[in-house]
């Protein structure tokens, strides 16, 4: 279903005009784009130059969540049929999906003018994981609601095309390289900035981050002795063979002080600890025969500054495999 070309372009033009003052401008949608299990695209708004934001409401979470898209050049005179190569970006804990935005460069980026570029909302804690609720499996299902309703609904309605590659950053970068993996086919590319990429080695530590949706941290995947499976399951580490056909990426500082984005002698410990558990998963990738590409590059804490960096550092990988098909799984996506 197509909106009015028109339309879209007339808001484009006057919010580039006003400068981004003037105010966000939703777009109705007489019929709502649907995924197969009925989400659909509640509103629709412009919020500034090739950006614009969904409102879905979503079965999988049992309530509305948001997406924000970097379009293309040439989306807002799409035709049916036409179809651009996609970028998912991950947030991390405690964030939105206006982090990237936010925080980096990435809507100025040139060479994501060809791409469409994804980044949904994930909860404060979500982890990126459809929870397991002590047996019930019932909301919020974040896996389902990002691989399911936002892929459908964006390649049914906003020219995504099947040719994927996802990134993220803490949480986020756990969430790019989880879902490559347990997703055989989806993604061509996956990069992790600072990911959590061994839940299971720290998973004392993890738990109470768990909890900050305000749900109880054991019905994310359970206790990790007893329902060990589900850990291993979602875990990086422990699904290492099941990335050989996915082009990879991993980057992290180790925490301690003199990283040029610091002051000096600052540390972090949480980078530290993530840093130790990308050094194993790594390690256990190549052990499993999985090319990997990284960038340990010493000094530096958590923080957004590194990030944008490997983000940068990222997209020649990231997009040589949306071009060139590098790095692509077996199985096909339906």
């Amino acid at each position: 279903m197509k909106r009015s070309s028109a339309l879209r372009a007339a808001l484009a033009v006057g919010l580039v005009l006003g400068g981004l003052t003037a105010p966000q401008a939703a777009l109705a949608a007489p019929v709502p784009i649907r995924a197969a299990d009925g989400a659909y695209v509640a509103q629709e708004t412009v919020v500034g130059p090739r950006l614009v934001d969904l409102t879905i409401q979503s079965p999988a979470l049992d309530t509305t969540a948001n997406v924000r898209l970097l379009t293309p050049d040439g989306w807002e005179q799409r035709k049916r049929g036409d179809k651009w190569p996609v970028l998912y970006l991950l947030h991390g804990c405690c964030d939105s999906y206006l982090s990237w935005t936010r925080s980096t460069d990435v809507a100025s980026i040139p060479e994501l003018r060809s791409v469409l570029v994804v980044m949904p909302e994930a909860g404060a804690a979500g982890w990126y994981s459809d929870w397991w609720n002590g047996g019930r499996g019932d909301a919020p299902a974040w896996e389902t609601f990002h691989l399911r309703e936002v892929r459908q609904i964006i390649e049914r309605g906003y020219g995504a095309g099947p040719k994927r590659a996802v990134a993220g950053l803490s949480m986020g970068g756990f969430g790019a390289l989880s879902y490559a993996a347990r997703n055989p086919g989806m993604f061509r590319a996956a990069a992790s900035f600072s990911g959590v990429l061994h839940p299971l080695k720290d998973a004392s530590y993890w738990l109470p981050f768990f909890g900050r949706t305000g749900l109880d941290p054991y019905d994310l995947w359970g206790d990790p002795v007893a329902q060990r499976r589900i850990w291993e399951a979602h875990d990086p580490y422990h699904l290492a063979k099941r990335l050989r056909h996915t082009a990879l990426f991993v980057a992290s500082g180790d925490g301690t002080a003199g990283g040029p984005f610091d002051p000096p002698g600052v540390t972090n410990s949480l980078e530290a600890l993530i840093y130790q558990e990308n050094v194993d998963t790594v390690e256990r990738l190549r052990e499993a025969g999985v090319s990997v590409e990284t960038d340990f590059y010493g000094p530096g804490t958590h923080s957004w500054p590194y990030w944008q960096r490997e983000l940068h550092r990222a997209l020649p990988m990231l997009l040589d495999a949306l071009k060139t098909g590098r790095g692509v799984a077996a199985h096909p996506v339906e």
